[in-house]
């Protein structure tokens, strides 16, 4: 170690020290040099931004816990927020192992932890506690004589994978618990934001630090790890007759083969953009291995398998020699060290450039190895289909996300909410259940100074309350202060209350006693379906209880959750729009990936179709092609529904989120075109684009706001007129 490092080291708590010696680190990693120095020289908050494998929950860790060592906490010292369960429990075993020889008692907090556990910590809070948003929010609610006991020493709040959490309403939540925790219990603790996937440090600054004075310093470590990008392609071709049922068949077949060919001999992730898909993936790269007589090293890993199950799968990645093959969503994108995978395979292609970073950096996270990612793209073909149609889409999307990051380094910027009244509604209820009863000026000062709530002015809040007050979530004592109504006690008094994310209610599945996972649609007995990577036939449904019981049984495929693909941001469309424009052959592309770019650019240049973002579709048919982000499309969407369809005679609308409409009427192409950017130019005002009675909800509890306000809050959170019409100018300036 260098003079400075070893000045710095041997500030470091004796444990660590030992810590250190017994990983024999050479020297420590510049994250962690960088955000001991803020800490032991300054009381600012911290964010440290820096690659997978980079250090950096040590970083967060070893400061916080040398000052937990030298002068001891006499509550809670370290509260660390994880946005996912299976994420505190891999963290909550490095931390013991990093507190072995500390005496600092380390403590996690979930659905899964024993009551046995969660009741030790509350008669001696101390140490290090590591939660969900969710068990957080009941502590608020449901304890709230015991916060001052558990947190009144509090000195660090850490949030790791802060990314998860900036710009959704989880991530207003824990914003909005950090200011009840640091009123409650009377403390001031410093936060430690930890992101692997930031572009915009100012504005992830800016969030990290809301509601406190004190300033946010970044510790910025640029990734510079050897990458391995490989895109395959892989067409099915739409089966009309016998013969081209077997040529689908075929394909089927080739793709599940190079999947399994890909990863059968290593330690392997491959991550699907859905539950259905992992499930229906791991069947078949297990029937693969059956065919071949070959051992079956397959998992699957998602929020709706059993906790048991889940760990198998991390255990096998971890722990065992390998190999061993995961397939998986969301869940083991974030954070959970699985150790030295050697492969990371993405079936389609994300949604998003900081899922993509998230998930290539799964791999090569020991020494020098490269991360390593093999896309496997699929997709439907049909030569008879409409022209958009015959794009492939996905395709386009995978080199988009991989030229953004890895040529500009570009993840998606953070997007504030301006009006969450869903969030307005979770809190002033949360708020309300800890407290018992309150006058609405004490309710009004407790929410409204929450960070993400300050541009709700008093007189939008009284309308939002007098609509709660009507419809019996909230009601009047005699005293006239308000407490929780019946219909209020039905929300806030089930479990379900404690997320702010949408979850679909699910059945459990039982396989005798053993508990495989849940589903969201309930089959009738008899039926077949996928869970765990398995066949199952359903031999009885409770109702009552919400459980399905199944046996095993060989049948037909089929999955049980409801869901949707995610949000594409504008630059990811520009990019691909680029992309089909371009000659470019990119190296990390197969030979079937490059003739399937090579078919659609010529498609694309023959045909027009980017020659305005409004083409002729033969017939008084019309195509738009915007070029533009979710959020801009739907706006474009509801401007073509609400605004332009009597006026223009558009007798049908089919939007084909987010790519292109097929728009049917009297308008020509140059028309339509004309009205959409006159349009956009005119309205001042977002809520002009909605119809007379639609209010559309954007998060879990708009239901139960007052209608206007969901409608403004959807016009000023749910649209972009202006980032609608600058795509539109930018691609109408480059065909002009």
């Amino acid at each position: 170690m260098s003079g400075g490092e070893n000045q710095l080291f041997y500030r470091l708590a004796p444990f660590i020290q030992e810590f250190i010696y017994r990983k024999r680190w050479e020297t420590l990693r510049p994250a962690q040099v960088e955000a001991l120095k803020i800490c032991m020289d300054t009381s600012h908050h911290m964010l440290i931004a820096a690659g997978t494998a980079s250090g950096k929950t040590e970083a967060a860790f070893f400061p916080a816990l040398t000052e937990l060592y030298e002068r001891p906490s006499a509550s809670v010292g370290i509260l660390y927020i994880g946005p996912l369960k299976a994420l505190i429990n891999d963290q909550f075993e490095r931390i013991k192992e990093l507190l072995r020889d500390g005496n600092i008692p380390a403590w996690h907090w979930h659905g899964d932890v024993s009551q046995t556990e969660k009741s030790k910590l509350m008669r001696n809070p101390s140490g290090v506690l590591q939660i969900t948003p969710e068990s957080l929010e009941g502590l608020l609610m449901n304890r709230p004589n015991a916060i001052p006991a558990l947190f009144h020493d509090l000195r660090y709040i850490i949030i790791d994978e802060v990314h998860a959490f900036m710009g959704v309403d989880r991530g207003i939540q824990v914003l909005s618990q950090i200011t009840r925790i640091e009123r409650m219990a009377g403390c001031s603790p410093r936060r430690v934001g930890l992101s692997a996937t930031l572009s915009d440090y100012e504005a992830a600054k800016a969030w990290l630090g809301a509601g406190s004075k004190q300033p946010v310093d970044a510790v910025s470590v640029p990734g510079g790890r050897k990458l391995r990008l490989r895109v395959e392609h892989f067409s099915f071709p739409d089966a009309r007759d016998e013969e081209q049922a077997e040529h689908l068949q075929n394909a089927r077949k080739a793709y599940y083969n190079f999947i399994y060919d890909s990863t059968h001999l290593k330690k392997a992730l491959v991550f699907t953009n859905s539950r259905s898909d992992a499930e229906l993936t791991t069947l078949e790269l297990r029937r693969v291995a059956a065919h071949r007589h070959q051992p079956d090293v397959f998992y699957v890993h998602h929020g709706s398998i059993s906790a048991m199950l889940r760990e198998e799968a991390e255990a096998a990645l971890k722990d065992k020699p390998g190999p061993a093959v995961a397939a998986a969503t969301v869940t083991l994108e974030l954070g959970i060290d699985l150790g030295e995978l050697e492969r990371v395979v993405q079936l389609g292609a994300p949604y998003s450039a900081s899922s993509f970073v998230q998930r290539l950096g799964r791999s090569g996270r020991r020494g020098d190895a490269a991360s390593e990612m093999l896309f496997v793209c699929p997709e439907e073909e049909d030569e008879d289909a409409m022209l958009p149609a015959r794009m492939p889409w996905m395709l386009l999307r995978a080199i988009a996300v991989i030229e953004l990051y890895v040529r500009d380094r570009w993840v998606e910027p953070l997007d504030i909410r301006q009006m969450p009244i869903g969030l307005l509604y979770h809190q002033t209820m949360s708020i309300l259940k800890s407290r018992g009863e309150a006058t609405p000026a004490e309710l009004a000062s407790d929410v409204l100074s929450l960070p993400s709530f300050r541009r709700i002015s008093p007189d939008t809040y009284k309308v939002f309350l007098n609509y709660l007050l009507q419809t019996d979530h909230i009601q009047w004592t005699e005293q006239q202060t308000l407490i929780i109504g019946l219909t209020g006690e039905k929300i806030v008094n089930n479990f379900r209350f404690y997320a702010v994310f949408k979850d679909d209610e699910e059945h459990a599945v039982y396989n005798g006693t053993e508990e495989i996972g849940s589903i969201t649609t309930v089959p009738p007995p008899g039926y077949c379906f996928s869970l765990a990577g398995k066949l199952w036939k359903v031999t009885e449904v409770d109702t009552k209880h919400k459980a399905v019981y199944v046996k095993e049984a060989l049948g037909k495929v089929d999955t049980l959750w409801l869901g949707a693909g995610g949000d594409i941001h504008t630059l990811v469309l520009r990019k691909m729009r680029e992309v089909l424009a371009d000659s470019t052959i990119y190296p990390y592309l197969s030979p079937q990936a490059v003739n399937r770019l090579e078919r659609a650019r010529r498609l694309a240049k023959e045909s027009g179709l980017l020659r305005s973002a409004v083409i002729p579709a033969g017939g008084d048919s019309l195509f738009i092609l915007p070029w533009v982000g979710s959020k801009q499309f739907r706006t474009l969407e509801r401007l073509l529904k609400n605004n332009l369809s009597q006026r223009l005679s558009l007798r049908s609308i089919v939007p084909m989120e987010p790519y292109y409409f097929v728009v049917a009427g009297k308008a020509d192409s140059q028309a339509l075109l004309d009205q959409i950017m006159l349009e956009c130019g005119s309205c001042t005002d977002p809520s002009m684009l909605l119809g007379p009675d639609e209010a559309p909800y954007l998060g879990k509890y708009d239901e139960f706001i007052a209608p206007e306000l969901v409608r403004q809050a959807f016009a000023v959170d749910g649209l972009d007129v202006e980032g609608l019409r600058t795509g539109l100018k930018l691609h109408h300036n480059r065909e002009g």
